[in-house]
């Protein structure tokens, strides 16, 4: 009896200690760096223009992203430019077909709660940037 009263105790120990972890390894550590326009997540920097790829399976991308149409709502003002090499600026990006082309994979999530990164969209490059 007192033996099973010992494993139990030990046991809710255990427990109470995963549930203590449990939120650090859910809850990715995510910062933006206005001055450089990069996001850094898990401490890997990753540039907010350039090449995009868009993976349509959340663990192969380095940050999941939720679209708003609200722009006061929005992390960084995304305009979509229609080559690489107009994705030079901050806020500016090409999708390209090919990961292996890309800066850096985003994973399209539809809820806010879950996003690394929330982005509007802009129709000019003179819009895109850091709120």
């Amino acid at each position: 009896m007192q033996v099973l009263q010992i494993k139990t105790t030990i046991m809710k120990h255990f427990l109470f200690a995963l549930l203590l972890l449990l939120p650090v390894s859910l809850f990715a550590e995510v910062t933006i760096d206005k001055e450089n326009c990069t996001i850094t997540k898990d401490g890997k920097a990753f540039p907010l223009y350039g090449e995009v790829y868009i993976t349509k399976f959340d663990y192969e991308a380095d940050l999941k992203v939720y679209i708003t149409k609200i722009e006061s709502l929005a992390d960084l003002k995304v305009y979509i430019a229609s080559s690489g090499s107009w994705a030079d600026t901050c806020g500016s990006v090409h999708i390209t077909k090919f990961d292996s082309e890309a800066d850096l994979k985003v994973y399209i999530t539809k809820f806010d709660s879950e996003a690394d990164l929330k982005v509007h969209l802009v129709s000019s490059g003179s819009w895109a940037g850091i709120r």
